[in-house]
């Protein structure tokens, strides 16, 4: 049996004392992408940070395997050598780092981990030219100063384009939609699509249907109470919309 990019084993974190997943499983096999939905404070977000490895998110058990190694032991940089990638709900800005600089020095902090030399100009420049034509992302774009000032799709574009030339094996995708209008969210999207790969597993964290219209999920996992509550197909989204979350608030209570 294949083993998945990602799989999370009874997974439980505290904040504060305060436990906010309460044993969280879930498999993610290579090639798909899978949606979480809920509601604010389900714990969707905190998941996301966790699998980051952000400081302050106390693990008080479980496991997290990504391509069968347990990344609790590891940096949040060493976790991104590793191959995940988080796309921020609200990107940072970085004043005085332009956003070409910065995308340069990702990519060779990555191939030096790995023990490979720093990639040439002309080859960075070829790669981000042809990821960047996919996100109508523009020279001009690239010369600002990373996020500042930009719109809310332009940081999206800017985020999916980091994707792109990382080329991470798990893309974590926390409320993509969020703050962007529907021709955004359309280029956005589209950039997410063309990173579907056989070796390549997606989690999008969202609350609305909309952004699944854009990028068809696999399955839908629905969190309520700081655990997946019901997992099923493309579907199940569609019933969330009709319904919300009322019957799982009630199950867990």
């Amino acid at each position: 049996m294949t083993t998945p990019i990602l799989e999370i084993r009874n997974l439980h974190v505290r904040v504060e004392e305060r436990e906010i997943l309460k044993g969280v499983n879930l498999v993610l096999p290579a090639g798909e992408v899978h949606a979480i939905m809920g509601r604010n404070g389900s714990g969707k977000s905190t998941l996301s940070y966790v699998l980051a490895g952000k400081e302050d998110y106390e693990v008080t058990g479980g496991e997290i395997l990504l391509n069968g190694e347990n990344i609790l032991e590891m940096e949040p940089n060493e976790r991104a050598v590793a191959g995940l990638f988080l796309a921020f709900q609200y990107p940072v800005e970085v004043p005085g780092v332009a956003t070409m600089t910065f995308l340069k020095a990702a990519i060779n902090a990555q191939r030096k981990a790995r023990g490979e030399g720093e990639i040439s100009t002309p080859d960075f420049m070829r790669a981000v030219k042809e990821a960047g034509a996919q996100l109508n992302i523009d020279s001009e774009m690239l010369k600002r100063p990373l996020n500042v000032g930009f719109s809310g799709g332009e940081k999206k574009r800017a985020e999916i384009l980091q994707m792109a030339l990382l080329k991470p094996t798990l893309c974590v995708l926390d409320e993509t939609d969020s703050g962007l209008d529907i021709d955004a969210l359309q280029i956005v999207s589209k950039g997410v699509n063309a990173l579907r790969s056989p070796e390549r597993s997606m989690l999008v964290i969202t609350h609305y249907q909309r952004l699944l219209n854009h990028i068809v999920p696999d399955v839908v996992h629905v969190f309520s109470d700081g655990r997946v509550v019901e997992s099923g197909g493309k579907d199940l989204a569609l019933q969330l919309e009709a319904k919300g979350y009322a019957d799982y608030e009630k199950d867990v209570a």
